[in-house]
């Protein structure tokens, strides 16, 4: 087990590379990875970690060095793994709405493609025949996790290829002689019911049969963190040995062997990730306290795009008396972190965490309020390391072009 950050040591970093900042556990990422491949070590599983979550290129290497392999949604995530030492085999690219050039960019670096999207896959058929092989997302119209706006296999999303569009799908395979190499679908995030998973894999093999010559099916991600003290996580040891049942189950039948493939982000960094802010102001109105921070949904929008919970703990103070505060951001919008949160008492200048804060944190985080974005430190053995400097002022004006009157 290894030996999570103290509160001091918290508290140190802050010191010495300002805040807000955020830092991120290595220890935690390499647990949460071990955890899954002991999991599913009943079956052979490939896990490609989903970069949108946290792509700090420090981070991939380190996911890397696991022996992750990665998933990427943009071609310039590409970019970032190859430069980050993944293989081209090692990534699956997966872009949603873009055009075929994005598409034939991916391609040009050798990378897996997964085509959501019919006329793209037509597109990329008539181009390339069965001389480039390709995955195909499919739309299952599953409903998952909790929250609309993370659940992407509902029949009104965007993302894939409906289950009811399979014909059509088959007549682009016959006509362009499309080397299908793999199935994938994602049915979104926070999944606490495992059947939720076995139930999109049964829908999988039932499509699989019509494809033959498959290596593998994506199932995705969608493995839930706690983010309470009291929440349900996904059961992994249940679900790796349910699939791995079932899969040898399906191979049987398929008269061939397939890898499952998962595609985790929270689920490796989440946990992982600490968000340290300064108490700037404690203000009382008639109906609440507020404890106003140098932060705002500029560095932290998941609570209000979300309304997502993070867990959050005063650690320069942690034996004070408990009382109750409505903690804000310093952005001239409504960015409410949390209302009538029970936390040990905030004084000005008190330093707190939001824990959980490693997946879509910094990634999400913008120059709004022409604000600086924070600095990312991530500690190793102990060690705390600067994996990307804060913001300075000059970096607003980077990309501006500027004519200055005499």
């Amino acid at each position: 087990m290894y030996k999570t950050i103290t509160n001091d040591e918290l508290l140190a970093i802050a010191g010495e590379y300002g805040s807000p900042v955020y830092v991120y556990d290595a220890g935690k990422i390499a647990e949460q990875y071990n955890k899954l491949t002991e999991a599913f070590k009943g079956h052979p599983t490939r896990f490609f970690y989903a970069c949108k979550a946290l792509s700090n290129i420090n981070i991939l290497k380190y996911i890397k060095g696991l022996g992750a392999s990665l998933d990427c949604v943009s071609i310039n995530e590409v970019k970032l793994g190859l430069m980050a030492g993944f293989e081209p085999e090692a990534i699956m690219f997966t872009p949603n709405c873009v055009d075929l050039e994005e598409i034939l960019a991916g391609v040009a670096l050798g990378v897996r493609i997964n085509i959501d999207n019919i006329s793209l896959l037509e597109q990329f058929g008539n181009k390339f025949g069965g001389g480039y092989p390709v995955c195909i997302r499919i739309n299952p119209h599953i409903e998952a996790g909790g929250n609309y706006k993370i659940s992407t296999g509902h029949i009104d999303s965007k993302f894939g290829i409906s289950i009811h569009q399979l014909r059509h799908i088959e007549r682009i395979v016959k006509t362009t002689g499309l080397h299908v190499q793999g199935l994938h679908m994602h049915t979104g995030s926070e999944i606490k019911d495992i059947d939720v998973f076995l139930q999109g894999l049964d829908v999988m093999f039932g499509i699989a049969e019509r494809f033959a010559g498959l290596d593998f099916i994506d199932l995705g991600s969608g493995f839930k963190v706690a983010y309470k003290d009291d929440d349900q996580e996904t059961d992994v040891q249940v679900l790796g040995a349910r699939v791995a049942e079932a899969a040898k189950k399906f191979e049987a039948e398929y008269n061939r062997k397939l890898e499952l493939w998962f595609e985790p982000g929270k689920y490796l960094v989440s946990e992982s990730g600490s968000f340290v802010v300064k108490v700037n102001v404690v203000k009382q109105t008639t109906a609440t306290v507020f404890a106003g921070v140098n932060s705002g949904f500029n560095h932290l929008i998941r609570p209000m795009f979300y309304e997502a919970y993070h867990k959050i703990t005063n650690i320069s103070n942690p034996d004070g008396a408990k009382r109750i505060y409505t903690v804000v951001g310093n952005i001239c919008e409504t960015d409410t972190f949390a209302w009538d949160r029970v936390l040990n008492e905030v004084r000005e200048g008190d330093y707190l965490v939001f824990h959980n804060a490693g997946a879509y944190g910094f990634e999400m985080s913008s120059n709004f309020n022409s604000r600086l974005k924070p600095a990312e430190v991530l500690v190793e053995d102990g060690v705390p390391r600067l994996i990307r400097s804060r913001d300075v002022f000059e970096d607003l004006l980077r990309n501006q072009t500027v004519s200055i009157e005499s």
